[in-house]
C-alpha cells in the first residue's frame, strides 16, 4: 500500500469520528430546541463534503495533509467555537482559528495562480516569490474581507462577532486640558455604562483591537505558507511537507498509478 493510499485513510476516518460528532451535536441541538446551533452542526456537514466536492469538480487536486487540515479548521470552529464557546471559554482560540485560516487562503490563493502559472496556455511564467507574494496578498484580502463581515454584522444584526477587549492603559490626545497635540497616559480602572458603573478593570474597547488581533494572526498564517510555497516551487515534488499542503494541478495518470 503506497503511503498516499495510507495518508488518505487516515483522512476518511478522521473524518468519520468528526462526522459522528457533528451528528451527535445536532441531535442534541434538536432536543435542547437550540435550533440555531443545529443549523450549524448541518452547516458544519455541508462544509465537510466541499474539499472532495472542488477535488471532483476542479483540476486542482487538495492534498490529504490539506483537507484534514480544513476538515478540523471547520470543526473547530463551528462545533467547538460556536456551539460549545470555545471562543469564550478559551481567549486564543479565536487567534488560533485566524491564523489557521490566514494559512489556508493563502494555500487557495498559491493554489489560484500556481494554476495559472503551469498551463500552457499562458507563455508569461513567473517567478516562485510572485506566486507566494500573491498567495499572502489573497489571504489577507479574505482576512480583511471577513473583518467587513464581522463588522457589518455586528452593525446591523447585534451580534458580538467582533468581541470586547478590556483596554487598562489609553494615551489620548483629547483628554490633554492644554489642547496641545501631545497624549495624556491614562489608567482607567472601571467604565460608566448609562449611568452605572462598571469596574472592569479597564477601558472596554469594542472590536477595535479584536480586529486588528485577527489580521496580525492572519498576516502569520499567510506568511507561514507564503514561505513554504516557495520552498515547494523551488524543489517542486521534493519536500513530502510541503506537498502535503499545497493544492496541484490534476495529473490524472500520476493518481491512477499511485493507486495502482
Amino acid at each position: 500500500m503506497s503511503t498516499n493510499m495510507k495518508a488518505r485513510k487516515n483522512r476518511t476516518k478522521i473524518q468519520m469520528v468528526l462526522t459522528l460528532i457533528v451528528v451527535f451535536s445536532v441531535i442534541r441541538q434538536f432536543f435542547l430546541g437550540n435550533y440555531h446551533n443545529m443549523f450549524l452542526g448541518i452547516l458544519t456537514l455541508i462544509l465537510f463534503m466541499v474539499p472532495q466536492f472542488l477535488d471532483k469538480k476542479l483540476s486542482v487536486t487538495i492534498p490529504v495533509g490539506l483537507e484534514t487540515v480544513i476538515l478540523i479548521f471547520i470543526f473547530s470552529a463551528e462545533i467547538l467555537g460556536e456551539i460549545n464557546a470555545f471562543y469564550v471559554k478559551i481567549p486564543i482560540w479565536d487567534s488560533i482559528l485566524h491564523t489557521t485560516n490566514g494559512f489556508l487562503m493563502a494555500a487557495i490563493g498559491f493554489a489560484l495562480i500556481d494554476l495559472f502559472n503551469r498551463s500552457e496556455k499562458f507563455s508569461i511564467k513567473m517567478s516562485p516569490y510572485f506566486v507566494a507574494f500573491f498567495a499572502f496578498c489573497f489571504s489577507m484580502t479574505v482576512g480583511v474581507l471577513w473583518e467587513f463581515f464581522e463588522f457589518s454584522m455586528d452593525q446591523f444584526f447585534g451580534l458580538d462577532m467582533q468581541k470586547d477587549w478590556i483596554v487598562t492603559v489609553i494615551n489620548s490626545v483629547k483628554l490633554n486640558p492644554t489642547g496641545a497635540n501631545v497624549p495624556i497616559h491614562v489608567d482607567v480602572q472601571s467604565v460608566v455604562i448609562n449611568g452605572e458603573q462598571w469596574n472592569l478593570g479597564g477601558y472596554l474597547d469594542i472590536g477595535l483591537i479584536d480586529t486588528m488581533k485577527d489580521l496580525i494572526v492572519n498576516f502569520i498564517g499567510a506568511v507561514v505558507f507564503s514561505v513554504i510555497g516557495i520552498l515547494y516551487l523551488k524543489n517542486r515534488e521534493r519536500g513530502k511537507l510541503a506537498s502535503s499542503l499545497i493544492p496541484q494541478v490534476r495529473n490524472e495518470d500520476k493518481i491512477e498509478a499511485e493507486d495502482e
